[in-house]
């Protein structure tokens, strides 16, 4: 499994960015394993959380050794803390940026599928809401997105009043990924508004894969999703494991995502740990 860090000089954002790739391009077949040839790789497009950066899956979880069992490209870039949506007065085009532009570079780049059927979007809280929004918004492009502990809390940030403890919390944080929270739940950063409008379309909506822990603060906005998707007929799996907000949590459950994604699951190549037993 290649492991690779670029920098893309993306237009959208207007700037340079750091991104992490695996890619199992160097990947040596144990003996007597059927060639795979040069088909191009299925991809998941795998977003931080707040705090975070395009670091965080490697450091966090076995997300190479998973990628590799399956013959899986994955694509981590940094996303800030944007919650991955478009803010335009600071050329914070996040929401391009993950759902279109990067989609585009890395194909130009790498041996990647560029079939929706191939092209999978994840994340953990803030990454999670950000493959879900994105994952429906660009749906033409991806077909399987996975929300870890989503932050899934627009409808709470639309209430919001002033300023909290911690800044994520506030209303001034609110607004500046949002924008007005007035016109925010009829907008296309409402991943419930967005559902509803491609049902109107007739379009062909994403599977979608949710999962949180028994003792994580956000369990209560996973399960309300859940249940609202289930309600519009939304082909979604949702699963509660024991766990907090927390990086055991999201190990297990990426493995679970990972093998719920329709991948090639071919096993371990020759390296380091593995002789082909």
């Amino acid at each position: 499994m290649a492991f690779l860090q670029i920098n893309l000089l993306s237009q959208t954002l207007a700037r340079t960015v750091p991104v992490n790739v695996f890619l199992p391009a160097d990947k040596i077949e144990a003996p007597g394993a059927m060639p795979r040839g040069n088909r191009p790789y299925k991809t998941l497009y795998l977003l931080h959380g707040i705090y975070g950066n395009y670091t965080d899956w490697i450091n966090g979880t076995r997300i190479m050794r998973y990628a590799e069992e399956h013959d899986l490209a994955v694509v981590m870039p940094s996303g800030d803390n944007s919650f991955y949506v478009d803010q335009p007065k600071g050329n914070n085009n996040y929401g391009e940026f993950i759902g279109k532009e990067l989609v585009e570079l890395t194909r130009k780049m790498f041996n990647l599928s560029d079939k929706k059927e191939d092209t999978f979007i994840g994340g953990l809280s803030m990454g999670g809401y950000g493959a879900l929004r994105n994952g429906l918004k660009y749906n033409e492009t991806f077909g399987y997105i996975i929300s870890l502990s989503g932050a899934l809390v627009v409808e709470e940030m639309a209430t919001r009043k002033g300023e909290a403890d911690w800044f994520a919390q506030g209303k001034d944080y609110a607004e500046y990924c949002m924008g007005p929270l007035d016109k925010l739940l009829e907008s296309d950063k409402n991943p419930k508004y967005i559902v509803k409008n491609l049902i109107k379309a007739g379009a062909d909506i994403p599977k979608i894969y949710l999962a949180c822990g028994d003792s994580d603060n956000l369990l209560g906005v996973s399960q309300d999703m859940a249940d609202f998707l289930k309600g519009q007929n939304i082909d979604v799996t949702f699963e509660i494991g024991p766990g907090n907000h927390e990086w055991d949590f999201w190990d297990t459950y990426i493995k679970k995502a990972i093998e719920w994604l329709p991948t090639e699951k071919n096993g371990l190549g020759i390296n380091s740990g593995n002789i082909g037993n």
